[in-house]
């Protein structure tokens, strides 16, 4: 339902009337209000002038109020990006803190190795409703990025040796896999 119709059926029910009582009340045809809602047309003119009369609202409005939920959707997709990119640094950090480390130990590493596994099934819980591609996509870019970055600066030895790839794979694997998991534990 697009905006304009749903701003006018959500009017209308608030107001008490039925599509009838609108489209007598508007002068308009009652077939006409129903495509209207049912977002098959969009009023324009002299149709919409009639329709906001009857329900007492400025027409204006409908448009403003379309422009500002659109802005507010953009500020949204914004800050989540700016918050998707904060978490996948600390994953990051948390993760090479803990294995790469030059004072990692056997103790860090096996940290390390749980944190793989229990932080990405705690976001797998969180996001049931994704598939395991955009989960890797939104929360394991992370990984992956610092996986190349490692191996630019350190080389795959000492990123196998220190314990950080297998910690990265397990954390992509349990994002990626992580609905086949919640599945089996159902």
């Amino acid at each position: 339902m697009n905006w304009i119709a749903k701003k006018i059926s959500e009017t209308r029910k608030i107001k008490g009337l039925t599509q009838e009582e609108l489209a007598e009340k508007a002068k308009i045809n009652l077939r006409t209000i129903q495509r209207i809602e049912n977002s098959e047309s969009e009023p324009r003119g002299k149709t919409l002038n009639l329709i906001c009369d009857a329900l007492e609202i400025d027409s204006k409005e409908l448009f403003l109020s379309k422009a500002s939920i659109r802005d507010k959707n953009i500020a949204t997709k914004i800050v989540n990006s700016l918050f998707l990119i904060v978490l996948n640094v600390v994953l990051m950090g948390i993760i090479g803190y803990l294995t790469l480390d030059s004072n990692a130990n056997t103790n860090s590493v096996f940290g390390g190795f749980l944190l793989s596994i229990f932080l990405p099934f705690f976001i797998v819980m969180m996001t049931k409703k994704l598939n395991g591609m955009e989960r890797m996509l939104k929360f394991g870019i992370g990984y992956l990025a610092y996986f190349v970055l490692v191996m630019a600066i350190h080389g795959f030895p000492t990123g196998f040796t220190t314990g950080l790839f297998p910690c990265l794979l397990i954390s992509l694997s349990v994002l990626y896999f992580g609905n086949e998991l919640i599945k089996g534990r159902e």
